[in-house]
């Protein structure tokens, strides 16, 4: 039986002061958050690099930091590349139990930065790349990356990206890694079990994709930011899913949904709820709902 999280088990312990310069109602500082008391617990020690980002933006200007632990910015481009370098150097120093992490969102991670991923993957780097996913280059004034969902606005696509959503934990999962989960900031639980999974399983590379809501690029409110990270995955649009030595399994709220033991929200709930979709029409919904209901019937046939 798979161990359950409840609240006791999450750390009191903060590595993220108050008073980051991230925006209010960020999902990248809710799973960050998270994500590093996993990271942390049982006496973990870490290293993360990031990117130009809006992580970046978080950690605030040298020579001051809102973090308590080792952090270096690297050029956008270069996360893995950068990782693959501090875990060399520590195993020279024979530092080997500390745990290298990657941190970067999705323009860093799908687009310019997914060569050094691929090639830090395939060499079995032993480190965690995590790619948080605000589906644009939010930091930058929210241009269009291959995360972008389709008809989703951003700056460079003024009336709505017309290509789908490029699928990076496949890509991912294909280079033979041992460990690929997708979580969501609005489960925590679900979230912080999939890092202390990752932190576990040393040796080779271990990726983590996390949907990371972004109030001002997709427009809602502050308030509603863990209503929308959970219609993202209550209406299928972000499954949460673990592949492990390459046996795919759903987890949390996914799990149940194609088990039949939770009603799957109509994606439209979920496109309503954002000014991005403005322009989608009733047969582009029709659509995106159509190729969620297959999805989840062939889920749902695997499991059955």
């Amino acid at each position: 039986m798979a161990e359950k999280i409840t609240i006791k088990d999450i750390p009191d312990e903060e590595y993220i002061y108050p008073g980051t310069r991230a925006c209010s109602g960020c999902a990248l500082s809710l799973a960050y958050r998270h994500a590093l008391k996993a990271l942390h617990s049982d006496g973990g020690e870490i290293i993360v690099t990031v990117p130009a980002s809006c992580c970046t933006v978080l950690h605030g200007m040298y020579p001051v930091t809102s973090v308590k632990f080792p952090m270096l910015n690297c050029a956008f481009e270069t996360t893995a590349a950068t990782a693959s370098g501090i875990k060399a150097a520590l195993k020279a120093q024979g530092k080997e139990d500390i745990i290298v992490v990657g941190w970067a969102g999705d323009g860093g991670t799908a687009d310019i930065g997914i060569q050094a991923l691929s090639g830090a993957a395939e060499r079995e780097t032993d480190f965690i790349y995590v790619c948080y996913d605000n589906e644009a280059y939010q930091n930058t004034g929210m241009q269009r990356s291959s995360q972008t969902p389709f008809k989703g606005f951003t700056t460079t696509t003024p009336i709505g990206k017309m290509e789908q959503k490029k699928n990076v934990p496949a890509i991912m999962a294909a280079h033979g890694i041992p460990y690929v989960a997708t979580a969501n900031p609005s489960y925590p639980f679900d979230l912080f079990k999939k890092f202390k999974k990752a932190k576990e399983m040393k040796g080779a590379t271990r990726y983590i994709h996390i949907i990371s809501p972004c109030p001002p690029g997709w427009g809602f409110d502050t308030k509603d930011l863990i209503k929308i990270g959970k219609l993202a995955t209550e209406t299928g649009i972000f499954t949460l899913y673990e592949i492990i030595n390459g046996d795919f399994q759903l987890t949390g709220v996914s799990k149940l949904i194609a088990e039949g033991r939770k009603k799957r929200l109509p994606v439209k709930e979920y496109i309503k709820a954002q000014r991005r979709f403005r322009f989608l029409t009733e047969k582009d919904i029709e659509l995106i709902q159509k190729n969620i209901d297959e999805k989840y019937k062939e889920y749902s046939n695997k499991i059955m």
